[in-house]
């Protein structure tokens, strides 16, 4: 009796220490949701598969979303805790009226990382490319309200002196706008459109065949964009700061090694992100991504590049209030992570 006992209370303790480890919360977690799974991210890929973050202590946990929006809508429902993702969304939900909207608080690109893929039986479509003659063309340009829209329809009107508009508008370059984000690569393949726009490396993967050709980088076209961001909520920021500070830190060690490494460190470091991509894939996006300065050399997001956003949103019709660099942008971690 007194051994069943025994073995009843061993059996209670082992069981509450279960329980008490399940409702226990990983600390060192970070959630992080990713506006798409691109080689223009490189320097996070680098930072997970190097083990920088594990340095820091710090588990990540990553998951691809379809847009910006479906980031920000995981953010505000606390389904993640990091965004990486377009910053004009932090400005449509300041616009929105959302009471504590999130906050940018890193800076990982600095310009258009997409590419205008063309059709290679297009004789226009020839090297250098001439922006001008694609009066009278048809382009998918993704996700109305997105930064790959809004930026070429920005190179196209100011640069180029071209009007844009829907089907049937009498614009001079017909921007599709309708399309989703994950069907523009797909429709375009299947007939739709003279043009489209495309991130690395399946831009890189899709001119492999020799039906297609990449014309030219928007990042050539405008510079000083903030075109990807960290984005968090305000109140976790404020409470989990030096866990922020440690993803700032791991994140720059990425960024370092991306820019010194060989060619075989590359590829070594991204391979894991890109199981299914060709290590000559991975090699050339992230020299046409070197090429145009598309990694931010500073994660501090200045405030002209803040206005030239503003510039960008309100070109293409989107911009309904401007919304104040200090009230979107918060510049502890990145002022302290280049201080330190």
């Amino acid at each position: 009796m007194k051994k069943i006992s025994i073995l009843l209370v061993m059996f209670i303790c082992a069981f509450s220490v279960m329980l008490t480890a399940c409702g226990e919360k990983n600390e060192n977690k970070l959630r992080i949701s990713e506006v798409t799974r691109s080689v223009f991210y490189a320097p996070l890929y680098v930072a997970i598969n190097n083990g920088y973050f594990a340095d820091e202590g710090l588990e990540i946990e990553i998951s691809t979303a379809s847009g910006s929006n479906t980031v920000m809508s995981a953010l505000t429902s606390n389904s993640a805790d990091i965004g990486l993702m377009g910053p004009e969304s932090v400005i449509y939900t300041n616009n929105g009226g959302l009471e504590e909207a999130p906050m940018i608080f890193a800076q990982l690109t600095a310009c258009d990382g997409s590419f205008l893929i063309g059709r290679s039986n297009d004789p226009i479509n020839t090297t250098p490319f001439d922006w001008s003659k694609l009066k009278g063309k048809y382009i998918i340009a993704g996700r109305r309200g997105g930064m790959p829209a809004m930026t070429l329809q920005y190179i196209l009107e100011q640069n180029y002196d071209l009007t844009t508009g829907a089907v049937g508008s009498g614009a001079d370059v017909i921007l599709d706008t309708a399309i989703d984000f994950n069907l523009t690569v797909p429709s375009f393949l299947g007939g739709t459109g003279d043009y489209v726009t495309m991130f690395d490396p399946v831009a890189s993967q899709t001119v492999e065949d020799d039906a297609y050709v990449n014309v030219a980088a928007l990042g050539d076209e405008v510079k000083d964009v903030p075109y990807t961001c960290f984005v968090a909520n305000k109140k976790y920021l404020n409470s989990n700061s030096e866990k922020v500070d440690k993803f700032m830190r791991a994140l720059k060690r990425g960024y370092d090694y991306l820019m010194q490494a060989n060619d075989e460190q590359i590829v070594a470091s991204l391979k894991k992100s890109f199981l299914d991509t060709s290590d000559e894939l991975i090699l050339a996006s992230v020299k046409n991504y070197k090429r145009i300065g598309a990694y931010a050399d500073n994660f501090l997001l200045s405030e002209s590049s803040w206005n030239m956003l503003h510039q960008i949103i309100d070109n293409a019709g989107e911009l309904h209030g401007n919304v104040a660099y200090a009230k979107a942008v918060d510049t502890r971690f990145a002022t302290k992570l280049y201080n330190e």
